[in-house]
């Protein structure tokens, strides 16, 4: 599967970009290296079952959609339940008196 070994070399590019120039080798860019292939590939795995489970008539679109918006929801309830006083708005993350201290710096990255 050559073309998934040609997607994964995005992965240096993005651990760089991240982290700024570093050696391979060197811990923590290999690390996120690492970790930008594994969502690299997820990525192109999901959007081929997603296209596949459509092309077949398992749901459609639409549905694959609703579902991905509830899901959506459901995941931010889960994080702010474990992260108490850190929320997501549509400009970023916003932070209440509730929040760790450690945060209290800017967390909010305006995407």
């Amino acid at each position: 599967m050559d073309i998934l070994n040609r997607l994964c070399k995005w992965r240096n590019y993005y651990a760089s970009w991240q982290i700024g120039r570093y050696a391979k080798g060197e811990r923590e860019y290999d690390a996120i290296a690492d970790h930008r292939e594994l969502t690299i590939l997820m990525r192109a795995e999901v959007s081929a079952l997603c296209g596949l489970m459509i092309e077949k008539g398992v749901f459609t679109a639409d549905e694959f959609i609703t579902q991905l918006e509830a899901e959506s929801i459901h995941l931010m309830e889960m994080y702010m339940h474990n992260h108490p006083g850190v929320y997501a708005t549509d400009l970023g993350l916003e932070l209440t008196e509730e929040a760790p201290e450690f945060l209290k710096g800017d967390v909010s990255d305006g995407k």
